[in-house]
């Protein structure tokens, strides 16, 4: 490396006097507003340090941080902006709550909020049973289609909503059972397989016309009570439509063996006691919103 100055050949720019290996360096210093930009850039560094919250450091044995000299927090003005976004939208979920479901649903303002709310409270609270989607799944009824196992009106759900099935949390909660007439000897193997075939007719679906004539005569005695003499359900029971071919627990033939052998009684918690009446109520809107609702 020589200290000997030199001009580039080539550019004509004088190089610093390195030279590595023949290879020179050329002196082209920085401009000198980008160097100005640079030492402001510094003061103003130092300036913020003082006035704005800045540095961590250890006090009593945990982290804190300078405040600076005006106090500014980024987290207290995050923390009014949702105040007063809450505070704006308590209004609007007052509205919902004190409101007919109905005229909520004829308010597109009303209707917006409703629906936005209902479903950040169908994802925190509905969507582990019944999808994100509202799909269900073995056990979990589709909210999306229109089968309805205690109603689909605003009403109807509502009350499931609010009171739960199965839950005891009130009077009101909805209650019914479906027997278990293998497990407890109602039936025998033999009755339970004819049944079940009657069942499988009730939808197109029977391979066995003489088992299914027998299984007849013990769903009039058993059966017609809560599901009809058609088998269509009845919706003040919670008695599944046994003519369609939409199922909770499965509709081959094993499953339908399993739910008459055994007996079903799945539960929905009450959400009354959990939610305020205007969470519940958009909550009522998004579920009849999704297009099985009545």
């Amino acid at each position: 490396m020589s200290d000997h100055k030199h001009k580039d050949e080539v550019t004509g720019v004088e190089t610093t006097g390195h030279d590595w290996d023949g290879i020179r360096e050329l002196n082209n210093p920085l401009p000198k507003w980008w160097l100005y930009t640079f030492y402001i850039c510094i003061v103003w560094s130092f300036a913020y340090w003082v006035v704005m919250p800045a540095w961590p450091y250890l006090s009593g044995g945990a982290w804190t941080y300078t405040t600076g000299v005006i106090g500014y927090e980024q987290r207290n003005v995050v923390t009014n902006e949702l105040a007063a976004i809450a505070e704006g939208r308590s209004e609007t979920m007052l509205k919902i709550a004190s409101m007919p479901l109905e005229e909520v649903a004829s308010d597109p303002a009303l209707m917006e909020v409703a629906l936005g709310a209902g479903k950040a409270a169908f994802g925190d609270n509905c969507a582990p049973c019944h999808g994100s989607g509202a799909q269900g799944g073995k056990g979990f009824p589709n909210l999306n289609d229109d089968d309805w196992l205690w109603g689909g009106t605003l009403e109807d759900i509502r009350v499931t909503l609010t009171h739960g099935i199965r839950w005891d949390a009130d009077g009101d909660t909805r209650q019914n059972i479906m027997m278990a007439y293998g497990r407890d000897g109602i039936l025998t193997r033999a009755e339970i397989s004819d049944v079940v075939e009657h069942v499988l007719s009730l939808s197109g679906r029977s391979e066995d016309t003489d088992a299914a004539a027998r299984g007849a005569s013990i769903f009039a005695d058993q059966c017609v009570a809560c599901h009809g003499a058609e088998g269509k359900g009845n919706r003040e029971l919670g008695a599944p439509d046994l003519s369609d071919h939409i199922w909770l627990y499965g509709e081959d033939r094993a499953s339908i063996v399993q739910t008459v052998s055994n007996g079903r009684s799945g539960v929905m918690p009450a959400w009354g006691g959990r939610l305020g009446e205007g969470t519940i109520n958009a909550l009522t809107l998004y579920v009849h919103s999704l297009g099985g609702g009545e």
